[in-house]
């Protein structure tokens, strides 16, 4: 992991970061419709989701959502911003589900820096573009835009 102070991490707009393939079980799929209340059949039951289009079980648009966290811990070759007390998540200025995550695939994440701009003295608002891309799919499951708030 490399690391950068805030002044450096302000001009890597335009930069990649990857992290590593994960796997979305339905076993994943199942602890997540059970946190949330979503057991919809085409999520947790496999014989009436092969019956539809998808051919089985897919994961919760929001559960790809949620894999944001998970996937940035995994970035290979990372950077990380020195003296960071903590970050929060502020919000999305959009999200796009392009295709389902379909039960044992596997997934990574791109992030993509667009913006890092202070806030005010030791608050950072760092905007990225966060896809989730499905082993051996040409179109990607998700593309969201994330606004995160750094405080260092």
């Amino acid at each position: 992991m490399t690391s950068v102070t805030v002044q450096e991490m302000a001009g890597r707009i335009g930069t990649e970061q990857v992290s590593d393939w994960v796997e979305v079980s339905q076993e994943v799929i199942d602890k997540f419709a059970d946190a949330t209340g979503d057991h919809q059949f085409i999520h947790v039951n496999p014989q009436m989701a092969a019956m539809t289009p998808f051919g089985g079980t897919i994961a919760h648009g929001f559960l790809t959502l949620s894999l944001m966290p998970l996937l940035s811990s995994k970035i290979i070759d990372g950077v990380e911003i020195e003296g960071v007390k903590m970050g929060v998540n502020y919000g999305g200025n959009k999200v796009r589900f392009l295709q389902p995550v379909r039960s044992g695939k596997r997934v990574r994440g791109r992030f993509k820096l667009l913006s890092f701009d202070e806030k005010r003295p030791g608050q950072w608002q760092q905007t990225n573009e966060f896809t989730v891309e499905i082993e051996g799919e040409d179109k990607p499951a998700m593309i969201a835009e994330w606004i995160s708030q750094i405080f260092v």
